[in-house]
């Protein structure tokens, strides 16, 4: 993870089934996101919100470094990433995996974990 972001912009590269904001305020989100089979949120961290995942339907699968983990996740579980802690998210199940992604306190921001690339 790159303790200084480059100064670069740009919309994050990946693909998701559907993502819908149920609310969005100036220090806090929720979306509603849907993973096809074999769909990734690519690696990336954020600075200072606290991610929280709710899964409603199907298996999430989160990967995070340091620390290096991989949590299952299935329908009624929960999980909750600090800021800083570069993971990424993906569907390896046979059926959609919808979740619910609440985030805050703090300032969004998606930041590619391996280039550093701050994506808005």
């Amino acid at each position: 993870m790159n303790a200084s972001p480059i100064s670069t912009t740009r919309k994050p590269n990946y693909t998701v089934e559907a993502s819908e904001v149920v609310v969005a305020g100036h220090d806090t989100q929720a979306r509603l996101m849907t993973l096809a089979p074999e769909q990734t949120i690519p690696w990336h961290y954020h600075s200072e919100i606290t991610d929280h995942y709710f899964v409603l339907k199907g298996t999430l699968t989160i990967e995070t470094r340091n620390p290096n983990a991989t949590y299952t996740l299935a329908a009624g579980a929960r999980h909750k990433l600090l800021p800083k802690t570069a993971h990424l998210l993906s569907n390896r199940g046979a059926m959609d995996c919808q979740f619910l992604l609440l985030q805050g306190v703090g300032r969004y921001d998606w930041i590619e974990a391996d280039t550093g690339v701050i994506a808005k």
